[in-house]
């Protein structure tokens, strides 16, 4: 294999991915070894890999063993058959850059089945023979609403107990503004691909992003747009849409632009020029 090579084992009439070695940022696992199916990613066979960026899983496989890609720093996308598949225990954990998890019908967003194991920590989602119907984006929903329930600090106490070695600071304050730009970046994600969503739920995405906005009892939403989005039109048109941008932040959040994300900016201006001078006037008017 081009970049580095697969360990593999046959048992009886089946194969199974034990590991790899190399510098490959794609990885295409193949559907047979000596013959046999590959029907098993085994235990931690990619554990922290860091250079993987990419893998195809074949039409053969069956079953993703504990942890098997998990700490993967950079696993973007990864391409399953349309089949259900069994996964152990934190396959994708700490795969904080994947974004695209699908099987390319185009029937799901890809985006929400990689929220669903990576943010959501919801394997039973990736179901890819269900994924897209109603039933799917109902239970997508309620884990999703699940997560926004639970505590900002949920969790940190493991984190302490583990210390810095695995999780690089113990900073209380720096925790909870992660958990919160993990709601922020799902809520943004499902306002994205409203499919199957309720306007009640909607709404209350949005309420969300607007408590965490610029000169809010948080900054979040801004501060994740502004780092991580700044590109994306789709995502500053939906900030501004869900009521992020008021007369009272807009000179603050154009300030915090400076020089960068000039298309952003402008749109921003724009924004304040067709809104708030509007209201302005007419309520020079009923003075």
């Amino acid at each position: 294999m081009q970049g580095g090579s697969l360990f593999y084992r046959i048992d009886g009439k089946k194969a199974a991915i034990q590991g790899f070695q190399g510098t490959a940022v794609s990885v295409q696992v193949p559907g047979t070894l000596e013959g046999a199916p590959v029907t098993l990613i085994e235990k931690k066979a990619f554990l922290s890999n860091k250079e993987l960026q990419r893998i195809v899983l074949p039409e053969e496989i069956e079953e993703l063993g504990d942890w098997a890609f998990a700490y993967c720093d950079g696993l973007r996308q990864v391409v399953f058959p349309q089949k259900k598949l069994r996964f152990g225990k934190n396959v994708f954990w700490e795969c904080g850059s994947l974004e695209q998890v699908g099987c390319g019908d185009g029937r799901t967003p890809d985006e929400m089945l990689a929220a669903a194991v990576g943010a959501l920590d919801a394997y039973y989602l990736l179901d890819l023979q269900e994924a897209g119907t109603d039933e799917w984006f109902r239970k997508w929903d309620a884990r999703l609403l699940d997560f926004m329930r639970t505590s900002d600090q949920e969790g940190y106490s493991r984190q302490v107990l583990c210390g810095e070695e695995d999780y690089g600071s113990t900073d209380l304050e720096a925790y909870v503004s992660g958990r919160r730009r993990k709601k922020v970046k799902l809520a943004f994600l499902r306002c994205l691909h409203p499919e199957g969503i309720s306007r009640e739920w909607e709404m209350r995405l949005e309420e969300y992003l607007r408590a965490h906005t610029k000169g809010g009892e948080s900054e979040e939403t801004w501060l994740t747009l502004q780092e991580e989005y700044g590109e994306n039109r789709d995502y500053y048109s939906l900030f501004a849409r869900s009521g992020c941008i008021t007369r009272d932040n807009l000179d603050c959040i154009l300030r915090d632009l400076g020089d960068s994300h000039p298309e952003m900016k402008a749109f921003f201006l724009r924004y304040g020029d067709e809104n708030f001078q509007k209201e302005d006037f007419w309520s020079g008017l009923e003075l």
